[in-house]
């Protein structure tokens, strides 16, 4: 029987990061753990920066993931909120990058539509389908939600390459087959 895999599942945010782990058994999908990093009230960049990566530094540490799925920046109105988000994620994947870890990638759109259904969905449907799917007791803070769906997205788009390649004996490295 094959090892469960861990995925990470990070929601990107200059202000607030969510994760998510989750363990693939197969086709069942186990809730591990999932919470917030935030960064310190007022801080200037640089500070909210390192707060993403350590913080992702001690989840990894902390939880072990085999592998790691980010969401997408969208393009938004406001150009100076996306280039913010944009180097918050840039520090999740540079933290992701230093833990060597596999890391896919998806839109907010895709994990929506994988989760839910539909893929202009609301952050509460998000909410709701992931504590269902994952028989959650209680309902995740909505940034830990969404990262717990960007893990499940990642099980759902992943299940098939990622198993081909484990019984070919083949493993990710650094984005890279070895």
């Amino acid at each position: 029987m094959n090892a469960p895999r861990r995925v990470l599942g990070i929601d990107p945010g200059s202000r607030i990061t969510g994760f998510g782990v989750v363990d693939l058994h197969g086709q069942h999908r186990q809730y591990v753990a999932s919470g917030c990093i935030r960064a310190p009230e007022g801080a200037p960049l640089p500070e909210r920066i390192r707060a993403i990566l350590d913080g992702i530094a001690e989840v990894t540490r902390l939880h072990q993931p085999t592998e790691a799925a980010v969401e997408q920046v969208f393009v938004n109105v406001n150009p100076a909120s996306t280039l913010l988000l944009g180097q918050a994620r840039g520090a999740a994947l540079s933290a992701l990058v230093l833990a060597n870890l596999p890391i896919a990638e998806y839109t907010a759109l895709q994990v929506k539509q994988s989760v839910v259904g539909n893929g202009h969905a609301g952050k509460e449907q998000v909410q709701a389908m992931v504590v269902r799917l994952l028989k959650l007791n209680g309902t995740p803070q909505a940034d830990a939600a969404d990262a717990l769906a960007v893990a499940l997205c990642h099980a759902n788009h992943s299940q098939g390459a990622l198993s081909a390649l484990q019984h070919s004996g083949l493993r990710l490295r650094r984005g890279r087959l070895g």
